[in-house]
């Protein structure tokens, strides 16, 4: 199950202790996972991937169960917002190491202002 999810098997222990995973019976001294196992913890990778906490993860597993397309739909939206906002404050922090790194190349003497921009 570890190599097809391509994780360790200590993060299908916390899935499993988090309720995202079943934890199968062992037999033999070895659990037996199927098909439905792997396309749900792929899932849960592809969805923190895209930002979802473990919490929104849970809720939609429980909404794919249902079919719930409009809550589905809510939860991507705000997704969409915070990673809409992330891409701005990145963009921001760019541009403001580009003026830095600009101004560090221009100055002759003294500190460069990218280290005095991070002083403490």
């Amino acid at each position: 199950m570890a190599a097809a999810g391509h994780v360790g098997v200590q993060t299908i222990r916390f899935y499993q202790h988090r309720g995202l995973l079943r934890t199968p019976p062992r037999g033999e001294g070895v659990r037996h996972y199927d098909l439905e196992d792997v396309r749900r913890l792929r899932f849960i990778r592809q969805a923190q991937t895209a930002g979802f906490t473990l919490e929104e993860i849970r809720e939609l597993l429980d909404l794919n169960a249902g079919e719930d397309r409009s809550r589905a739909r809510e939860l991507a939206m705000a997704r969409i917002e915070a990673l809409d906002a992330k891409i701005a404050d990145l963009q921001q922090a760019r541009q403001a190491l580009r003026r830095l790194a600009r101004e560090c190349a221009d100055g002759k003497t003294g500190p460069c202002p990218i280290l005095a921009a991070f002083k403490v």
